[in-house]
């Protein structure tokens, strides 16, 4: 007997990105920031960053297997991915049932919830620090100080990290401004926020590889060294020069490794661009006149609900369909 053809609808090309070279693309752009980590924080990082990590991957595999009676496909990176972004949005000293926890927020409700890898409405890593934020809010607010918490994590020195100084209205720091030290991972910070050229040469290796797009991060770092660099030209006695705002706290992390996840950002370029837009704003509205003061997790959330309608307004031209004039 003849083998049977597959009849499908063109087109017929076959992509060579898949899902796990994507996730692992991604994962190799994140080791120069894991590399900072382990300087500035030691052990600390390590313990977070595995108990983050094998707590995904474990239930990511009980929650497909035994639940929702499925094949687990835990090889595909998804997982792991999650497991090490919210490492990184976690301080170093923070107890590994804590990180645990979220690690359950992030893949059971956040994403397996939704029906797994490709239908989760907000990213899995950011919907866990936010509820660990609200939940646990003096341990995942007591950052230890770069380099001299790595031998001992649990009982670290904590300090302010430049976004709390700014948001209690200290702003001495401006005028003891070392942009040095929060390029290299000497600010104060979670593990994936204190090295902004580790984060930068994670973003650039992505676009090159054509990973991700420029279009995210791009509009929300401009966005916000603009809109923050006019409130700093209208009052620099009240307000912050912009570079804090991009050097400082999570929004690198979150513009380059975060907002541009395939499943909760939009489709199209100018999508991307009003996403990003939206973000940037967001974020330093947060900043400045909200409760806390990191805005990024906050605002990349609240802006993954609007991407259906940014999809439905800037749709996609559908592959062989004609111009339209």
């Amino acid at each position: 007997m003849s083998n049977l053809l597959t009849i499908s609808p063109s087109p017929h090309f076959k992509d060579k990105p898949t899902t796990k070279s994507l996730m692992f693309g991604v994962l190799t752009a994140l080791i120069p920031t894991f590399l900072v980590s382990l300087y500035s924080f030691g052990i600390g990082a390590l313990v977070t960053t595995l108990v983050s990590v094998g707590s995904c991957v474990l239930f990511e595999w009980l929650i497909t297997k035994y639940l929702l009676k499925q094949q687990p496909h835990i090889a595909d990176g998804s997982a792991i991915l999650t497991g090490v972004l919210l490492a990184f949005n976690l301080p170093s000293n923070i107890s590994p049932f804590i990180v645990m926890f979220g690690a359950l927020i992030a893949i059971g409700i956040a994403k397996m919830c939704f029906g797994g890898l490709g239908c989760n409405l907000f990213n899995p890593a950011l919907v866990a620090r936010v509820f660990l934020l609200i939940s646990f809010p003096v341990q995942m607010t007591s950052w230890p100080k770069p380099i001299e918490s790595r031998l001992n994590y649990l009982d670290a020195v904590t300090g302010a990290t430049p976004m709390a100084a700014i948001k209690a209205g200290d702003l001495s720091i401006c005028e003891n401004a070392n942009f040095i030290d929060m390029m290299i991972g000497k600010a104060g910070g979670s593990l994936g926020e204190v090295a902004a050229i580790a984060l930068i040469l994670g973003g650039i290796y992505m676009i090159a590889r054509k990973i991700i797009t420029w279009h995210i991060p791009v509009s929300i770092i401009l966005t916000v060294f603009a809109f923050a660099g006019l409130l700093w030209l209208i009052d620099p006695s009240q307000y912050v020069n912009p570079l804090y705002h991009i050097l400082g706290g999570g929004l690198l992390l979150g513009a380059i490794f975060m907002a541009t996840d395939y499943v909760t950002s939009p489709m199209s370029a100018t999508g991307k661009i009003i996403f990003g837009i939206g973000i940037g704003l967001l974020t330093i509205i947060i900043r400045l006149w909200g409760n806390y003061p990191e805005g990024m997790s906050f605002a990349i959330l609240l802006m993954n609900a609007v991407v259906p309608l940014i999809n439905k307004k800037f749709q996609p031209a559908r592959f062989g369909a004609p111009k339209t004039k």
